[in-house]
């Protein structure tokens, strides 16, 4: 098997298939979704933990596995069916997979606010469980509208010393105004022209020339694929951008499976942004590969010498 990706998830992966004595490729880009993030939050044992520190711990357990090799790269092509997949690696040369795993990830979109990507990752960020915390007593800034405006407003209440919605120049409807102004949430309704570094966190420059310091900065963020394998397999999306997936991580086309933060099921809106929840996929998903491996259902063609990948 090849597992594409070395975050949370395919570290995962690989760990459990290793277990079952399993023929496992990593494929690890290097690159990974929370690269910017100083810390790892709400995962128990691992709270507060760098995350070039939890990947390194991960892949030195991997290392206790004879049947798991890692490979600093990057898949650059997958072609091929269910039991004789073609994994071609850096350009350079291919390994044959009787299914592949994709824990690449997905990829987030700022707004275009100046200043924000600076930040991104510690002052502003997306997920209250991940960095909410941080922020306790201090005053806290929502960038912008949207249909998770009232809930991050209700899960960062008993967090934040007070709550400041940015709209960016859109207006409220008037049943959300209503509910803000409930709340005691302040609301700044003129655009954002830049968000800077402060000695509290973050400045935030409005258009009427007035000035927000906050402790830190919400924002929702626009998901897409990290890498092209949905679109040039041909797997089924859901509305989120992610890739549909079953209870066990199979996705829409056989021998082709995906964990972590780039696939959910169609009963949930999106994934859970958590590194405990990507690395549970990859457990999850491993299993339910195995399973499939163990019933004969997927297995490596004996029509051309099998790779090391299994």
């Amino acid at each position: 098997m090849v597992v594409v990706g070395g975050g949370p998830a395919g570290l995962q992966a690989a760990l459990t298939l290793g277990r079952m004595h399993r023929e496992v490729l990593l494929v690890d880009s290097g690159e990974y979704r929370n690269a910017t993030a100083a810390h790892l939050h709400n995962f128990v044992t691992q709270d507060g933990t760098p995350p070039e520190e939890f990947r390194a711990r991960a892949r030195a357990d991997l290392s206790a596995y004879s049947t798991v090799t890692l490979h600093q790269g990057r898949v650059t092509a997958i072609d091929g069916g269910a039991g004789d997949f073609s994994v071609a690696i850096d350009n350079e040369y291919a390994v044959r997979a009787a299914a592949v795993v994709l824990a690449t990830g997905v990829r987030d979109s700022l707004p275009a606010t100046p200043g924000l990507t600076a930040l991104w990752g510690g002052v502003v960020a997306h997920c209250p469980y991940c960095h909410g915390h941080e922020f306790a007593g201090q005053p806290v800034g929502l960038l912008g509208l949207g249909p998770a405006t009232q809930h991050l407003v209700g899960m960062l209440a008993p967090i934040a010393a007070r709550l400041t919605v940015l709209t960016d120049g859109a207006e409220p409807d008037p049943e959300l105004a209503a509910a803000l102004a409930a709340r005691g949430v302040a609301v700044r309704t003129h655009r954002v022209t830049e968000v800077s570094p402060s000695s509290l966190g973050a400045v935030v420059s409005l258009e009427d020339g007035t000035q927000e310091d906050l402790g830190g900065l919400f924002v929702s963020t626009t998901l897409s694929q990290s890498a092209p394998f949905a679109e040039d397999l041909g797997l089924r999306l859901l509305p989120s951008g992610c890739i549909e997936v079953d209870e066990f991580g199979a996705t829409s086309v056989p021998g082709i499976y995906a964990a972590g933060d780039l696939a959910h099921r169609a009963t949930l809106p999106m994934p859970m942004a958590s590194v405990l929840v990507a690395a549970g996929a990859g457990q999850v998903t491993a299993s339910g590969l195995n399973a499939q491996l163990a019933s004969g259902a997927l297995a490596l063609s004996a029509e051309a010498p099998a790779s090391r990948a299994g």
